[in-house]
């Protein structure tokens, strides 16, 4: 009987979360803004020769190089972050390997790792939910192949400083350190720069966030142009499509709409933040387009409810007002979290709103 490899009989499947495409939907991230007009006028030209041609991802790594200030040999477009996660995942990690993370983080990292058949070696963050820095550097070993960091991290908002990455950075020459900034453009801190000192560091980025590009998948890798030529001998010479290709001179060319879609989200994570303090629920001052909240008293809860239950009914209660926010209870360490996406200047009323209906429904 055909069957396929261990690694991947054990995987538990990643299911998309999209609950519902109705009403307010706040529970991915995406940008509440939608993508530039310029974008749009670039889609309703395409050709149809454009349409039927194969793409040509190399005038697309060009056009990024240009606008990071970098060697398109140093540049690997994916289709969407994700596929460049997965490529650089599979160029390091073996059987014998480990990928050292530290939770709460994005879901894809131990997903990726078992996958490969590697071993996954989770850390966990304090209550603050920062990053570990102590416990990476005692985790390290010669077995350690990839370090991923998220930073923004998801789901948290929180961000790293430069100079504690740059310890983990240096203390695993041997492994394929990968900095997510997936929020990168909402704070504004990076690690490309350092990239030409340290051959082993990765950063990855997406125009699904701040570009508004979520539907038309493009991911960005960026590291040492020996290491992402050995990525670039695993990725499929077509993974990008004809259209996100078209349109990316234009999204780079709108800087004031990616701006201004950043001041937006940034705007309405600062209301966010405030309605919790008036509601005194936790939250995590965010650097990125939504904002992690403790939607119970406290991690435990009382009365018999559990902090996971809580969350679950102010998500079902969100839902039934037509606004749709993520359940995070099941990452290590948000028990009775939500997270919320910020929402347009518009919409924002709406949903300030209904979390504070919620909140009351959920805790009476």
């Amino acid at each position: 009987m055909l069957k396929p490899r261990a690694s991947i009989q054990r995987l538990h499947p990643y299911h998309s979360p999209i609950v519902s495409r109705n009403g307010l939907a706040l529970d991915l991230n995406e940008n509440a803004a939608g993508c530039s007009p310029r974008v749009l006028a670039r889609l309703r030209a395409l050709s149809a020769e454009e349409v039927a041609r194969y793409p040509k991802r190399e005038t697309g790594e060009q056009l990024v190089a240009n606008f990071l200030g970098i060697a398109p040999e140093q540049v690997l477009l994916s289709n969407g972050m994700d596929d460049a996660l997965a490529q650089l995942f599979a160029a390091y990690l073996g059987a014998s390997d480990e990928v050292l993370f530290a939770d709460p983080t994005f879901v894809m990292y131990p997903m990726l790792g078992k996958a490969c058949g590697a071993k996954v070696v989770r850390l966990q963050s304090g209550e603050d939910l920062a990053l570990p820095v102590a416990d990476f550097l005692k985790r390290i070993s010669p077995r350690t192949r990839v370090i991923a960091i998220a930073n923004p991290n998801n789901p948290t908002g929180l961000v790293a400083p430069r100079a504690d990455l740059l310890r983990i950075v240096e203390a695993a020459p041997e492994a394929a350190v990968l900095i997510d900034e997936a929020y990168f453009e909402f704070c504004g801190e990076t690690l490309i720069g350092d990239r030409a000192r340290h051959p082993n560091l990765f950063v990855a980025r997406t125009f699904s966030k701040a570009y508004g590009l979520a539907g038309l998948r493009l991911g960005v890798l960026t590291g040492a142009a020996e290491q992402i030529e050995y990525i670039r001998r695993l990725c499929p010479p077509f993974n990008v499509n004809a259209a996100v290709l078209a349109c990316l001179e234009e999204a780079l060319a709108d800087q004031s709409f990616m701006r201004d879609s950043v001041a937006l989200a940034q705007r309405g994570c600062r209301q966010i933040e405030n309605l919790c303090t008036e509601l005194n629920l936790r939250f995590w001052p965010s650097s990125a387009n939504f904002v992690l909240v403790r939607v119970c008293r406290k991690a435990g809860e009382e009365a018999g409810q559990s902090a996971r239950t809580i969350a679950a009914a102010f998500v079902d209660a969100m839902h039934r007002r037509a606004i749709e926010v993520r359940d995070a209870s099941l990452n290590p360490g948000c028990a009775g979290c939500v997270r919320i996406t910020a929402a347009t200047s518009e919409q924002m009323p709406q949903l300030l709103n209904a979390v504070r209906e919620a909140v009351v429904e959920v805790r009476r």
